[in-house]
């Protein structure tokens, strides 16, 4: 079991920038992919940013590709999403979530419904 507790999250004019962290609990963090997702009010929860198990592949949504970053230290069992140059249509609940599946090579997981443990999330707001 891993339990995930998002944080970060707040209130930004359009052109800024935030640092989401998601902090897991359990000793196996290192060995499990982690995900980004996002979801609107009114609209289906999307795929964000992923990571594999040691952090050397990193995956996006084209709608963030260039602004965002995912990033992890698996010795403090976090992963981050470095949000930068923010627009107003990325105003979300931001979740984070691990996949205990094996990414082999430049496999990655963008379906929400195959991440096995998920946070709560935290809220972005951006203003324009």
């Amino acid at each position: 079991q891993v339990q995930l507790v998002e944080s970060g999250g707040g209130l930004v004019r359009a052109g800024g920038s935030l640092r989401l962290s998601c902090a897991a609990s359990g000793r196996t963090f290192s060995t499990y992919a982690m995900g980004w997702f996002r979801q609107a009010p009114g609209k289906e929860r999307e795929f964000v940013a992923a990571i594999n198990w040691g952090g050397a592949n990193t995956y996006y949504a084209d709608s963030v590709k260039g602004r965002f970053t995912i990033s992890r230290d698996n010795a403090k069992s976090t992963v981050y999403l470095q949000m930068n140059s923010l627009k107003p249509e990325d105003t979300a609940v931001y979740s984070c979530a691990a996949d205990r599946a094996y990414w082999f090579g430049t496999y990655y997981q963008r379906k929400a419904s195959e991440y096995d443990y998920w946070g709560q999330g935290t809220q972005v707001t951006v203003s324009s």
